[in-house]
């Protein structure tokens, strides 16, 4: 991974463990490790520096009490001994049945769970984020209601790789961490006696002497926290395993998730789109090849007398040629501002989608991701500004700084503004997804010191630059459009327009939607560069066969209908949103439900206006082309 150093730990080295923010893919709050009665290091909570993608995630990484010294084990080491109050008992219970889990991160690596099913007698290790604060079960014949089981003991597994010499003989005192397991048990721990703080674990006689705590005993009583039981031990386990992964591929496991998807997955997508990208090809290839050279041949041909004679009456898209580069007879300032904010949001994400597919950037890079969507969104301000005045420009019109206006502010106000209602409603309910004071700082210098003037400049120089002249002249009236068929109409062209575009690319949506509210790892960026070029190839070809026909039908208010058409694929994510809340999820609060919709929301939105601007650009080059070729008398 490209700037990050591996650290080489010496036998005997202090090994930190840190611990992150707690996490539920039921309610999508993160709360900070400590918000929960844990036990805290004797040296006090120390909050790690972070850049600003971990803040606007939600990360919170903080120091801990648990001391470890590499490549020596333990066996039931004490942490602490704590009598919670009644209050304290209510909150692990409430954690436990909103199911949040407990991060914690050694050496930059996060830790994988083994979880154990006492029904089953089953292990199953998961590389999602974290591992359950405890668990509940039904009531039993010694216990009314259900019984909330705490995991207190942390049984940790420890892989290392020893680095070689110049000789290429293994060092076997020093290596660096690829691998960390927590298996998480529960233990009513007992001991004899008045508690001994001096004395710790060596009072319990509820720990295994020699062997680490076993996983699934039945000997074993699990610790049911309840008003009747407040006293709770903490304790863990390390056991330190030499493993052959080599630093630089540890992070392989987490991200594939041990192979739960199966590659086989994706490369079924990817065929699968590749196919509409083949058969809608074919279909604007046959347009373009076939239909639309019979047109400008039979436009261009001179006629014999017997035609001249019989005023032969044109049909098809030449009757338009003095129209369709008339200017939008609708909100043509509010055209030019949405192509610029999707100019801007194509190259972002293109250049973030790119990124991720070489390797620099990394999930194992916590925060990176949104920190460069952040930075080339700002830095590509200028294409925003160019895109939009330039096509102002074209449209004649002349209050063109009020265009670079509405670029720099419209999309991003409404994108910041949402985010900072949703902020304060985060805020409210104390979880740590609220973006401290300090990074929305940070996030609106960016905008008005960096973004606004990028787009500014960009502005300038686009209504500045000549614009190309039409192939064609546009007339002083405009010609009437006939009656058109319903299956001709805008909301058509907007429902089958999407149809195709997220076939292409709907498998690949739901691994990036499990990613961003299941707490699960995104990893194959080079499957969703190819869905990203393939989504565009689609959009593009849809647009221009609905412009094609169209324009047949002899109506010329083309501009906004392919900009529909492209972008009406943002509706079809908006739909599977919902699709996915009411199948995947297991929300049991409003206010999750409110976040999850207003940023899915904004994905769609996103969405729409990149192939939207992809349809309306595609449509302009097609119709500058065909044009081009037409002799007009």
């Amino acid at each position: 991974m490209p700037g990050v150093t591996p650290h080489t730990f010496k036998k005997g080295e202090e090994v930190k463990i840190r611990v992150n923010r707690l996490t539920s893919s039921k309610t999508l709050l993160p709360y900070e490790y400590y918000s929960l009665p844990f036990p805290r290091p004797h040296r006090g909570v120390i909050e790690q520096p972070e850049n600003l993608g971990e803040y606007l995630t939600g990360n919170r990484i903080e120091n801990s009490g648990y001391h470890l010294k590499f490549l020596e084990n333990e066996n039931c080491k004490y942490l602490a001994r704590t009598v919670y109050k009644t209050a304290e008992i209510e909150q692990f219970k409430e954690a436990i049945l909103e199911d949040y889990h407990v991060n914690w991160i050694m050496d930059n690596l996060p830790s994988a769970a083994a979880i154990d099913d006492y029904d089953t007698k089953t292990q199953t290790v998961v590389y999602d984020l974290g591992f359950p604060v405890g668990k509940h079960s039904e009531k039993s014949e010694l216990h009314s209601g259900k019984n909330f089981w705490l995991y207190n003991h942390a049984k940790m597994s420890i892989n290392y790789h020893c680095p070689t010499d110049l000789k290429g003989e293994f060092n076997t005192n020093q290596g660096r961490i690829v691998g960390f397991l927590v298996e998480p048990i529960s233990v009513h721990h007992k001991y004899e006696g008045k508690w001994d703080e001096a004395k710790g674990a060596e009072q319990l006689t509820s720990c295994y002497d020699g062997i680490p705590m076993p996983s699934m005993d039945s000997r074993r009583a699990p610790m049911i926290i309840n008003k009747e039981n407040p006293e709770v031990i903490w304790t863990y386990d390390i056991r330190w395993k030499h493993s052959e992964i080599e630093w630089a591929s540890r992070w392989d496991t987490y991200l594939s998730m041990a192979g739960r998807y199966d590659d086989e997955v994706h490369w079924f997508s990817i065929c699968s789109a590749l196919l509409i990208v083949l058969f809608l090809g074919g279909i604007v290839g046959l347009i373009l090849v076939r239909a639309v050279r019979r047109d400008i041949a039979n436009y261009n041909r001179i006629m014999t007398e017997e035609e001249r004679e019989e005023a032969r009456e044109e049909s098809g898209w030449k009757l338009v040629h003095a129209d369709v580069f008339r200017p939008p007879a609708q909100n043509a300032h509010l055209f030019c501002v949405l192509n610029g904010s999707g100019v801007q949001l194509f190259m972002m994400s293109g250049f973030v989608i790119v990124l991720s597919a070489i390797g620099f950037i990394s999930p194992a890079r916590r925060g990176s991701v949104i920190t460069w969507f952040l930075l080339l969104f700002v830095g590509s301000g200028m294409s925003a500004g160019y895109t939009s005045a330039s096509m102002y420009k074209m449209f004649k019109g002349k209050d063109w700084r009020n265009v670079i206006v509405w670029t720099a502010f419209l999309v991003p106000s409404i994108f910041f503004g949402v985010s900072f209602i949703l902020n304060l409603i985060v805020w409210a309910e104390g979880s740590v997804r609220a973006i401290p004071f300090g990074s929305m700082v940070v996030v609106m210098l960016l905008w008005f010191l960096i973004s606004i003037p990028l787009v500014a400049v960009g502005g300038y120089s686009g209504y500045k630059k000549k614009v190309p002249e039409p192939p064609v002249s546009t007339g002083k009236t405009p010609r009437p459009i006939p009656p058109q068929q319903v299956y001709w109409s805008m909301p058509v062209a907007v429902l089958v327009g999407g149809m195709l575009p997220f076939g292409a690319i709907f498998v690949e949506l739901f691994f990036i939607y499990s990613s961003l509210w299941l707490n699960q790892y995104y990893y194959v960026f080079g499957f969703l560069l190819l869905t990203w070029v393939i989504l565009l190839a689609t959009s593009a070809e849809v647009a221009i066969v609905f412009c094609y026909f169209q324009l047949c039908n002899e109506d010329h208010h083309w501009w906004w209908r392919a900009f529909f058409t492209g972008g009406s694929l943002g509706f079809y994510v908006f739909a599977y949103s919902i699709y996915f809340f009411f199948n995947q999820m297991e929300t049991i609060f409003i206010t999750t439900t409110i976040l999850y919709f207003s940023y899915t929301a904004m994905i769609s939105g996103a969405l729409f206006l990149i192939t939207g601007t992809t349809g309306y650009h595609v449509c302009f080059w097609f119709i500058t082309k065909i044009y081009a070729y037409i002799k007009v008398d």
